[in-house]
């Protein structure tokens, strides 16, 4: 995958991605981007002072898929509260089963990135709650919730349903009889929630 054109940042992260599934997080360096792009290691550290600064980048890359898949339901201002609760939360659960069982390789290369990455995930799971809390204010006004504290209901539910979304319970998410028990969570937390 020689260059041909502008090196961005975009650029080595796609290239990143590419190097960390086949090496895996132990065996890739900056040299081996560098090397798939056509360039020298020095153009990377150009766009990313570190390594550390590339990987971090990268595993922001892989959380901002999610944020940015369910930014669309977040969106939705005139759907029902109760049905946007429940359509996020369900396209999470979906969002993380289609990584883990997807490319199970890369999967597991970016959990431990996140591992290495704190910083990145706790700025991955703010975003996300932050996204549930626009949905529970809104049922708030709409009267279809009652909670005094939006922010704390959203990760009170964020947290309620880390079975369905948390990597470390990856492997469950394909036993039989997974969905029903999160439709059942989630009839719970939404008889908990209405007003």
């Amino acid at each position: 995958m020689a260059t041909t054109g502008t090196l961005t940042a975009e650029r080595i992260l796609e290239a990143t991605e590419e190097v960390l599934r086949r090496h895996g997080p132990a065996k890739a360096t900056v040299v081996d981007v560098a090397r798939a792009l056509g360039v020298s290691h020095g153009s990377v550290y150009r766009h990313f002072r570190t390594k550390a600064a590339l990987r971090e980048a990268v595993t922001m890359r892989w959380l901002d898929r999610t944020t940015e898949a369910l930014s669309g339901i977040v969106a939705e201002g005139e759907r029902d509260p109760e049905a946007r609760v429940r359509d996020w939360l369900g396209a999470l659960f979906a969002a993380k089963r289609r990584k883990a069982g997807d490319d199970p390789e890369l999967f597991a290369t970016y959990s431990v990135l996140a591992h290495e990455n704190g910083e990145a995930v706790g700025r991955h799971l703010d975003d996300l709650t932050g996204q549930l809390t626009e949905i529970v204010r809104a049922g708030v006004d709409a009267g279809v919730f009652t909670t005094a504290d939006p922010a704390a209901t959203a990760r009170a539910l964020f947290q309620a349903t880390g079975r369905f979304h948390d990597p470390v319970y990856a492997p469950e998410w394909e036993r039989p009889g997974i969905d029903a028990e999160f439709e059942a969570v989630m009839d719970l937390v939404l008889r908990g929630l209405r007003a």
